[in-house]
């Protein structure tokens, strides 16, 4: 091996009043645009601001995108493809398609089984009650921690890069402008913003595809990029990849990271109380079919991104005329690629200070669309109701919720502070969010899904996993990087082997821990939670808020006969049975059809994504031909326009008549200014 490369600083591109530009001005645009729309459309239409059936199957897809697509998503894809070639976007993509996907299984057994709940906690809380509540709070918050850390380490290493801007101001001023369309909009502000935040980010995967294999001088054809990418692997070959290649899904590396992809992405979805949000606020019927087709649509985003602006990075570090690579002559350090570097780097060479304002642009829409949906789930998990003041008025917990995420922004700028202060990025956290949160990933899935679950599976699972997670993780650093430190502690061997054991023995201990002592239960427990807290809720209003955006017209119709009014003095057991006649048995029968449909496109989904693609491929030591590479380019590109088109145009479509009853309700109030 030649000696250790010496390395160089980022260059910024853009003054520092662009970054500060774009994270304020931008963000409160967008606050500002979210508030008009929110304001129109509960002015002019009929829905209330809380109905789920308001969020079509086409705008909860879309927001399933949004969401998923963190700044992680666009940064550390890109640093994998930089990194490991051809392998790292498959891998990433197919590390996060299959889990959103998979939790289509899990949103029909919420609706099937707790229908009426607003949070997951909801449904652990008075299935096993009050220690399993707080164990699953602390998963539950721990989760939204690690998760905006990383939404917030990679925005502001980007911003940073890019135009020079200090990094705490960059953590602190992020999440200001989300706070403010969040407390006025609510969770319809959080779908609107997740819809337009969506057609900006297709429209920057677009634009750099066009740049990058048809106008740049730099590159300009696919048939360029393969020929720089088999110049680069000889003069920097990855060590474990086939013949050392960028042009082959044979990378041992490549592999791991997949694997710690795959666990990363179990506990990012079944942890996150966002996706549990979206399958709440939807449609029950259309809610698998959502989740199915945004795993499939979101596929694209780091498959299309990466394998454009990664590889492009990884071919112009030293080939670019002029040398105008962020870091000549020397490669991205270590700590530069693990902060998520090699996108904004690709762009500044494809584009120059256009690339550079279009890659902080789409960066900054990851991090607030990710951002506000993770501050809608912190305000649901929000326990004032459950444990300090159960009176509570319908007001005072919308006043102290709105209040919480007013702390809770202040607090992530804190929490990326603290994180950043101790040497600690996006890539950091990227591999290590595995083997934190996936002892819960079992528990919680069968919380809603298994009769027989027991509280003591559900305490010696998640414990008990995350004690032996913890101890392959140590033991794991130990024995492979010799020693343990915070950066041995992130290395890809090290994460795989605390995730793949807090994952694997979580689900042997809650699945064995249960069938000693069985239970049977009948979820008729969790089927009534709407009823109770419509019961609790009485005197409370339509506010537009995540706490009340899982209502729905038929529970509102209950609420509105004499049955409903009868109720409030019955006990629970007869409150039950009214929820349970035979339209609902005709209703869950019907979601346990949507169930095992789920299940089978779910399966075929990860089959071809994880087995049938890339692992032949890998066992076969095939390094790509041009022929194939072009192939294989044509696919992302092609499939990046199918996904873009359809969470564009399926929403609108959809909406089409609630557009059409807006636009001509306030065409209508315009010319006739008396009428408002």
């Amino acid at each position: 091996m030649s000696s250790e490369p010496s390395y160089s600083e980022f260059k910024p591109i853009l003054a520092q009043s662009v970054g500060y530009g774009v994270v304020v001005g931008v963000g409160f645009f967008f606050a500002a645009v979210m508030l008009i729309l929110t304001t129109l459309q509960r002015k002019f239409f009929k829905f209330s601001p809380a109905s789920s059936e308001e969020f079509t199957p086409g705008l909860v897809c879309c927001g399933i995108v949004s969401a998923w697509t963190w700044s992680a998503t666009l940064l550390q894809s890109s640093s994998a493809a930089y990194t490991f070639g051809v392998s790292g976007p498959w891998w990433y993509g197919a590390g996060g398609t299959i889990q959103v996907a998979m939790f289509g299984m899990v949103a029909s057994k919420v609706k099937q089984n707790a229908n009426g709940a607003h949070t997951f906690l909801e449904i652990v809380k008075t299935r096993f009650g009050t220690s399993a509540h707080i164990l699953f709070t602390f998963y539950g918050f721990l989760c939204i921690l690690l998760v905006c850390g990383s939404l917030l380490l990679g925005g502001s290493a980007t911003v940073n890069a890019l135009t020079g801007m200090n990094i705490i101001a960059a953590c602190f001023l992020l999440p200001i402008g989300i706070a403010v369309y969040v407390i006025f909009g609510g969770l319809r502000a959080t779908f609107i913003c997740d819809w337009s935040h969506t057609i900006i980010l297709f429209i920057i995967i677009y634009i750099f595809t066009f740049r990058a294999y048809g106008t740049s001088p730099a590159i300009g054809s696919v048939s360029r990029l393969y020929d720089l990418l088999e110049q680069a692997s000889i003069n920097a070959p990855v060590v474990g990849n086939q013949g050392g290649s960028y042009l082959t899904m044979s990378s041992n590396q490549g592999l791991v990271f997949g694997a710690v992809t795959i666990l990363s992405g179990f506990t990012g979805v079944v942890c996150d109380q966002g996706y549990w949000q979206r399958a709440i606020a939807s449609h029950p019927e259309s809610t698998t079919k959502a989740y199915m087709l945004g795993g499939i649509s979101w596929f694209a985003v780091p498959w299309a991104f990466a394998s454009c602006l990664g590889l492009s990075a990884r071919a112009l570090l030293t080939n670019a005329s002029p040398p105008n690579f962020p870091t000549y002559p020397s490669p991205l350090s270590p700590s530069q690629i693990s902060a998520g570097l090699a996108a904004p780097a690709a762009a500044a060479v494809l584009m120059g200070k256009g690339g550079a304002i279009t890659v902080l642009l789409v960066v900054f829409m990851a991090v607030t669309s990710a951002a506000s949906a993770e501050l809608i789930g912190v305000s649901s998990l929000f326990i004032y109701r459950t444990y300090f003041r159960p009176n509570a008025t319908g007001d005072e917990i919308v006043r102290v919720s709105h209040y919480f995420i007013c702390f809770w922004a202040v607090w992530m700028g804190c929490w990326a502070t603290i994180l950043h202060a101790g040497n600690i990025d996006l890539g950091w956290l990227y591999y290590v969010q595995g083997s934190i949160l996936s002892p819960a990933v079992i528990p919680i899935g069968l919380t809603v899904s298994w009769s027989k679950l027991t509280k003591a599976g559900v305490f010696c699972g998640a414990i008990g996993g995350a004690i032996l997670g913890m101890l392959a993780w140590m033991i794991g650093c130990w024995k492979i990087y010799g020693q343990i430190n915070i950066t041995n502690l992130a290395q890809p061997y090290s994460a795989l082997c605390s995730s793949l054991t807090g994952l694997f023995f979580s689900g042997i201990l809650t699945v064995g821990v249960s069938l000693l002592n069985p239970a049977d239960y009948d979820f008729s427990g969790t089927r009534a939670i709407s009823t109770l807290e419509d019961t609790n809720r009485s005197g409370i209003s339509g506010d537009d808020t995540p706490n009340r955006a899982s209502d729905t017209e038929s529970q509102k119709e209950q609420k509105e006969t004499s049955e409903k009014e009868s109720s409030l003095k019955r006990p629970v057991s007869d409150v039950i049975e009214v929820g349970l006649e035979k339209d609902e048995e005709t209703r869950i029968r019907s979601l346990k059809t949507v169930f095992r449909r789920a299940l089978i496109y779910s399966s075929i989904l990860t089959f071809i994504v994880v087995i049938l693609v890339p692992l032949p491929m890998f066992f076969s030591h095939y390094v790509f031909s041009k022929k194939f590479y072009t192939f294989w380019t044509a696919c992302s590109i092609i499939w990046a326009f199918a996904s873009g088109t359809f969470c564009i145009i399926l929403p609108l479509w959809e909406s089409r008549s609630e557009i059409g009853t807006i636009l001509g309700s306030a065409y209508g109030s315009i010319r006739r200014p008396s009428s408002l």
